[in-house]
């Protein structure tokens, strides 16, 4: 398209050029927009952006076209209205007041910082009075940063006032939800913004760094003096050279505590230390030879912080004042290693030169180790309860899971079947129970005792088992020394004690004398004794009716020397009448022959409450026995005199 012609220049053609420097050539707008609504309006330029000089008003002139009208025609003009309403969110839009500012965070929980500082910048909306709170992201930092407090009005106070751009300035604190924040400095465009309100500004302030952040930003330059002595020096002087240190960890105070042994190893081309457990054959612990593997061992820490973990993974320089060295390991001393205390009382012979050639040491006598003696606790075992045996019962003393007590299996088998019987009659206070009589046996196999009582018709007394196979102990037995009846316990006239009742033997079979005469040097004299002066009269009873033979003047004899001995003892029991005695046995003999049924001559001295329990007694009416069923109770009568 072809510029105008130049000045002085008609429009012909070829008088026309082109304009190099014009770029635009596009045509001005008519239509625009103001305060929302579209209007129309005369082209300024025309195309190509050429000032047009028609349709152009001056000031002026316009002023004076919207000021003044025609006075005579229209009267005097009013004045123009103020210029229209411009709403908050046009005329401050994208204006955002920016300030610098920074908060302290407790940490709490660390052993490298007590506190942290976080930068932050707080964003004032000037179009709609909102705030919000944005951290800058810092590289490897470890926290959500970001976004702090989202873009919306933040409440000043409980009133329900929010904050506004005049209550911000440089230098002070605001609380938003808890946490203070300090303004340090604004943005030129904030600081012209507030001057130009009437605000004065508050001189601005440093801005405070995190100091673990900057401590990590820059480098811990550390020199350390080389030592004298070197490493790899050290490394190849004394290699697979290691000294040896024999120890006992003492651990008897505590609760299940004993005596340790270990085995203390110095590796002398890197002064690390290893701890060697010494372990026996069936000693009961898992074999785990190392106690402490092979470290540097810490002697003394440096003064650490309360919030310095007491346990870490790794122990550096910087933690250890000093370590511990081939010089603080003796022969007779002890020493903490990791908070166990260690007695060293041995060392091999490489040791012992090492320290006679290195530190001029040449006490090296070893420590006798005498292991403490454990106490012995005393088993106290309670009292007998009276339930089952005596054995079985103890048995729970000794172990959670009792075992039945041991048999001797060769006196069961040697003995089976052999039972010693023995009549027994009950030592009672009611002459009721006097009358009854009862089989004890005794049996030989495992030493138990049962009672039978054979049952009496209208007698009022249920017979039957009294007591079933039973081991029965002594009067005063305890329970550790717990003792038995045997049969060499058993004599005619002895009064037995079987749980609380007392019985007394009266008779018995006469296998038990033919058992103990067999075995008599498995029995004292004064049983055996016992039971041939009680079997001796039946035995002559026996050879006189066998025999048809009267009783010879030696039996007399001794019958009459018995009734003596009766009539003493009978003195003793004052209640006796002898006259009612007397009369009372001739009544029962009508036919006057003076021999009785054996049981109805024993019911009618238990009427008469006559001890027959007693042993000159009962050896009486066995001389005056005719028999098994029959006896002369004349000869009886004359222990009675009238």
């Amino acid at each position: 398209m072809s510029s105008g012609p130049g000045p002085g220049l008609p429009f012909l053609p070829g008088c026309a050029f082109r304009d190099p420097m014009k770029t635009s050539f596009h045509r001005s707008q008519t239509l625009g927009y103001k305060n929302g609504f579209a209007f129309s309006q005369l082209p300024t330029v025309g195309i190509g952006g050429e000032r047009l000089y028609v349709n152009q008003l001056s000031q002026a002139e316009l002023d004076e076209l919207s000021n003044k009208r025609p006075t005579l025609t229209y009267g005097q003009a009013k004045q123009a209205p103020p210029s229209g309403f411009i709403p908050a969110h046009v005329a401050f839009d994208k204006k955002i007041l920016k300030f610098d500012a920074y908060f302290q965070e407790d940490v709490p929980l660390s052993a490298e910082e007590h506190y942290r500082i976080r930068q932050v910048c707080i964003y004032y909306y000037l179009e709609d009075d909102s705030m919000s709170v944005i951290e800058p992201v810092v590289q490897n930092s470890g926290l959500p940063q970001g976004k702090l407090i989202r873009r919306h009005r933040v409440p000043k106070n409980d009133h329900g006032d929010h904050y506004h751009w005049k209550d911000l300035n440089r230098a002070m604190n605001i609380t938003m939800y808890g946490r203070t924040y300090r303004i340090v400095d604004c943005d030129p465009f904030t600081q012209v913004f507030l001057e130009s309100q009437g605000i004065e500004l508050n001189p601005p302030e440093k801005m405070i760094f995190d100091p673990y952040t900057e401590m990590r930003r820059m480098p811990m330059r550390k020199y350390i003096t080389p030592s004298d002595f070197d490493q790899l020096k050290q490394f190849l002087t004394y290699d697979k050279q290691v000294l040896r240190f024999y120890a006992m960890w003492d651990d008897t105070d505590s609760i299940f505590g004993e005596n340790r042994t270990y085995i203390i190893h110095y590796y002398l081309a890197d002064d690390t230390v290893e701890v060697r457990e010494v372990y026996k054959q069936n000693d009961g612990r898992d074999p785990f030879p190392i106690l402490i593997k092979r470290q540097r061992l810490p002697k003394t820490f440096v003064d650490k912080k309360k919030t310095f973990p007491s346990c870490v993974l790794e122990i550096s320089d910087q933690e250890v004042l000093e370590w511990y060295t081939a010089k603080d390991f003796a022969v007779g001393k002890s020493t903490t290693l990791l908070g166990r205390t260690f007695f060293i009382y041995d060392c091999d012979e490489f040791t012992r030169n090492f320290y006679r050639d290195k530190f001029g040491i040449t006490d090296f006598q070893p420590v006798e180790i005498k292991k403490k003696p454990l106490e012995e606790v005393p088993q106290v075992i309670p009292p007998y309860n009276g339930f089952g045996i005596l054995e079985d019962s103890l048995q729970n003393c000794f172990s959670l899971l009792p075992k039945p007590p041991r048999k001797d299996v060769i006196k069961i088998l040697e003995n089976d079947h052999k039972v010693l019987r023995y009549q027994v009659a009950l030592e009672s206070p009611n002459p009721e129970d006097r009358k009854r009589r009862f089989i004890l046996s005794y049996f030989l196999s495992d030493d138990m005792i049962s009672i039978y009582e054979p049952p009496v018709r209208n007698s009022g007394i249920i017979g039957g088992k009294y007591l079933g196979k039973a081991r029965v102990a002594k009067p005063g037995s305890t329970t550790e020394n717990a003792t038995y009846y045997e049969p060499s316990d058993f004599t005619i006239g002895s009064t037995i004690e079987v749980f609380g009742h007392r019985f007394v033997i009266t008779d018995a079979d006469e296998h038990v004398l033919n058992y103990m005469e067999s075995n008599a040097e498995s029995f004292p004299a004064a049983t055996l004794q016992s039971l041939r002066d009680h079997f001796r009269p039946r035995q002559v009873v026996k050879e006189t009716a066998n025999s048809d033979i009267p009783m010879l003047g030696t039996s007399k004899q001794e019958l009459d020397e018995l009734i003596v001995q009766v009539q003493e003892e009978l003195k003793l029991h004052n209640y006796l009448n002898n006259k009612n005695i007397r009369e009372a046995f001739l009544q029962c003999d009508k036919d006057g022959s003076g021999i009785l049924d054996k049981a109805k001559f024993l019911a009618l001295c238990d009427s008469l409450s006559v001890p027959t329990n007693a042993i000159l007694v009962n050896k009486l009416i066995d001389l005056c026995s005719c028999g098994e069923d029959k006896i002369n109770y004349r000869d009886f009568l004359r222990a009675f005199p009238s």
